[in-house]
């Protein structure tokens, strides 16, 4: 039976919070991400159905697992809030190629221990690593996500292959500064590729489904979140596509300041919005009855 962790000497500072991990074979991450959240009351990873050692060695670091096929990120961290049995009001969401941080973790402590009934989430940003070295420009920190929540007054909403970051709440959101880290590229390039080449296909999918847009004058907005989705989606509209997110990350970002990585980093999603649009310019892919997939 996997112990406690209210009652665990080990574990000297316990915020009240229910760290939520989300994870599929992830056996060369899975024990870095429940370490770093030791200051958590309770950590719960929720496992699609992993063929690795993943829930043995999430159960041995003092997490509890529950099992959940993954459909998409928001629903995957929705069905947590209504059915992991969650014991806490506040829930930090993580995957688990993100690793949470002392200071991140004073963060939350300070936000929750000042949040007005009427706060219900919080907005997170993170430190995007590749080969030790911080993606601070290319990656275009700080980009907000609400990551932090009270359990029963806020929603996360799909988008594409991933979520809306700063979705619309009824209700407050603050803003905690300090980042946690994601570790991106912790299952080397070729996982990074594979998974980037089946997220072009849903985007493709989705941006074939949409009818309409952000108004054009988001982009002129002072809301950060807001501002970036009206670029993104002006963006989807023009031809080389993947030239301008080069130069937008590299030289209207500053991506250079990275260094190599840099470099890297601002190539490799160049390509990634290439094979979006390539994929989008494919016909539909026929649908026949009884045919199911996931992945």
């Amino acid at each position: 039976m996997t112990p406690d962790r209210s009652d665990n000497p080990e574990r000297p500072m316990r915020l009240p919070v229910s760290a939520v991990v989300l994870a599929k074979n992830e056996e060369s991450n899975i024990v870095r991400c429940v370490d770093s959240l030791a200051w958590a009351d309770e950590v719960v990873v929720v496992d699609d159905g992993s063929t690795d050692a993943t829930v043995g060695l999430a159960e041995r670091s003092g997490a509890r697992v529950v099992q959940h096929v993954f459909e998409t990120f928001a629903c995957q961290r929705n069905w947590a809030l209504d059915h992991a049995g969650l014991r806490n009001e506040w829930v930090l969401m993580l995957d688990a190629d993100e690793i949470s941080t002392r200071e991140f973790a004073e963060g939350i402590g300070k936000a929750i221990s000042s949040a007005r009934p009427q706060v219900v989430a919080f907005r997170t940003c993170r430190k995007t690593m590749l080969d030790g070295v911080w993606l601070r420009y290319s990656d275009g920190f700080p980009v907000w996500i609400m990551r932090l929540v009270r359990r029963g007054r806020a929603r996360f909403e799909d988008s594409g292959h991933g979520e809306v970051p700063v979705p619309v709440v009824e209700g407050e959101m603050g803003t905690i500064p300090t980042p946690f880290v994601h570790e991106a590229f912790s299952r080397g390039m070729d996982d990074w590729w594979i998974r980037h080449v089946r997220y072009a296909g849903r985007e493709a999918a989705r941006e074939r489904g949409e009818t309409g847009s952000g108004g054009v004058s988001d982009i002129l907005r002072f809301d950060s979140s807001r501002r970036r989705r009206a670029l993104r989606s002006l963006a989807r509209k023009m031809p080389a596509r993947g030239l301008l997110r080069f130069l937008y990350q590299y030289v209207l970002r500053r991506g250079f300041m990275d260094g190599a990585a840099g470099l890297r980093f601002c190539r490799m999603m160049a390509c990634y919005e290439t094979m979006i649009s390539i994929r989008k310019s494919e016909p539909e892919p026929a649908v026949s009855d009884g045919a199911s997939g996931a992945g």
